[in-house]
C-alpha cells in the first residue's frame, strides 16, 4: 500500500510540473531488462528524471543469480533548451541485488547485497513529434556495493567469512559505466 501511495504521490508532483515526460528504456527492453522513468522540468534548462531499472530474472542460465534494482534520480542540464539537444546529468542513488559478478562466473559463488552510486550521464535528446522523443545517453561513475557471500550449488553457509566469521558485510567499490541506452519519451502535458 506504501508503493501505491509513494507512486501516485511521485505522479501528482510531476505533473505538476510543466513538461512532464514518461520513458521506456527500449534498448534494455530487447535483453528482458525493463528501464521505465520520468522527467520534469525544474527550471529553464534544469530537468529532473527519476528512473528505475530491474532485472526480474532469477538467473540468465539457470545456475548463475541475476536480480537487481536501481533507483536513478538525477538532476540534467540542458545545453540548448529543455528536451532538445545535449544534456548533461548528475546522480546519485540506491541499488539491490543478487547477481554473481563477472569475476566469479566460472566459479558457484554469487553475492547478495545493497549499494549506492554516484556518477554522470550524458545524451541527446531527438525530437520525433510534439509528443515523442527518443533519448540516447549513456553514464557511469562510482559504484560501492555491501554483500554477502554464498554458494549457488547448495553447499551452506558464506564463502566470504570463513576466516573471519564476525564480518557482516563485504564491500566493493568500483568505478564504471553502469547505465545507457535509448530512451522513448512521451510527453503527458
Amino acid at each position: 500500500m506504501k508503493k501505491i501511495v509513494a507512486f501516485i504521490f511521485l505522479l501528482i508532483f510531476t505533473t505538476s510540473f510543466g513538461q512532464t515526460y514518461i520513458k521506456f528504456n527500449g534498448a534494455t527492453a530487447l535483453v528482458g531488462v525493463p528501464n521505465i522513468g520520468v522527467e520534469t522540468s525544474i527550471g529553464k534548462k534544469l530537468t529532473f528524471s527519476f528512473d528505475v531499472m530491474a532485472s526480474f530474472w532469477k538467473s540468465f542460465d539457470g545456475h548463475h543469480p541475476m536480480q537487481f534494482y536501481i533507483f536513478t534520480p538525477e538532476v540534467r542540464y540542458h545545453f540548448k533548451e529543455k528536451y532538445k539537444g545535449w544534456y548533461f546529468g548528475g546522480h546519485a542513488g540506491p541499488d539491490i541485488y543478487k547477481i554473481q559478478k563477472w569475476n566469479y562466473w566460472n566459479t558457484n559463488k554469487y553475492e547478495e547485497g545493497f549499494g549506492y552510486h554516484l556518477g554522470a550521464t550524458i545524451g541527446y535528446n531527438f525530437k520525433i513529434s510534439e509528443k515523442i522523443n527518443l533519448d540516447a545517453f549513456i553514464g557511469g561513475g562510482y559504484h560501492q556495493g555491501f554483500y554477502k557471500g554464498y554458494y549457488n550449488d547448495g553447499t551452506p553457509g558464506r564463502y566470504d567469512n570463513i576466516f573471519h566469521p564476525e564480518k557482516k558485510w563485504n564491500k566493493s567499490g568500483e568505478s564504471l559505466p553502469y547505465r545507457g541506452g535509448l530512451m522513448i519519451t512521451y510527453k503527458l502535458n
